[in-house]
């Protein structure tokens, strides 16, 4: 039986009409929000591994180079604000402070060396770890603001704080007698200045 020619006739590319066409930009790539979302979180987490890194840097500084260089640090506050305060009783805490950190400095010096550590030429992470210069900042706007006295005194108390809650954790931890010997006698001496400042209070500041 011959076909009806009259029927017509499926054209040549039928099949490949009725194939399932393929999506274009199909997967990731095609689909930006998941894929710029992704390198967001790439780049996240790629920061928060070099923070990691940074604060692993910051936490294997010994606790005795910290101290020398916190000292220091100190030191140079007391040094740069001086002239700036303006109440008697606080510049009288401060010098004392400065004569302390300075008689400290001088004493610690050849006990650490013992150790291998230089305070005159200390690790640079330890050096950056304990800069002052956030702290001057905060000093600064405080004099442009007026409120020197008050600000320094509340910063200076934190600062001795922590440095004694170090002195104690060295104290505790070191096999060497003279440095604990030399932190008792320094962390009874810093408490009392400690207390001067967190105790000052003058209403004209």
């Amino acid at each position: 039986m011959q076909p009806d020619q009259n029927t017509p006739q499926p054209p040549a590319n039928y099949l490949d009409q009725i194939a399932p066409k393929p999506q274009k930009g199909s997967g990731i790539l095609g689909n930006k929000p998941v894929f710029f979302g992704l390198i967001g979180i790439a780049i996240l987490a790629l920061i928060l591994v070099v923070g990691l890194a940074i604060n692993a840097s910051a936490n294997n500084i010994a606790p005795t180079e910290r101290l020398a260089a916190r000292l220091v640090s100190t030191k140079d506050t007391v040094d740069q604000s001086k002239d700036n305060i303006k109440s008697t009783q606080l510049r009288k805490i401060n010098s004392d402070l400065g004569i302390y950190l300075t008689n400290t400095i001088r004493d610690i010096t050849p006990i650490l060396a013992q150790n291998n550590i230089k305070v005159d030429s200390l690790p640079k992470k330890a050096t950056l770890a304990e800069s002052n210069q956030k702290l001057l900042a905060t000093l600064d706007d405080a004099r442009l603001n007026v409120r020197f006295d008050r600000v320094y005194a509340n910063e200076m108390s934190t600062q001795l704080e922590d440095t004694i809650i170090l002195m104690r954790q060295i104290h505790k931890s070191t096999n060497s007698a003279k440095l604990k010997t030399f932190l008792a006698n320094s962390i009874d001496t810093l408490s009392q200045t400690q207390q001067d400042f967190s105790n000052f209070n003058d209403t004209t500041s």
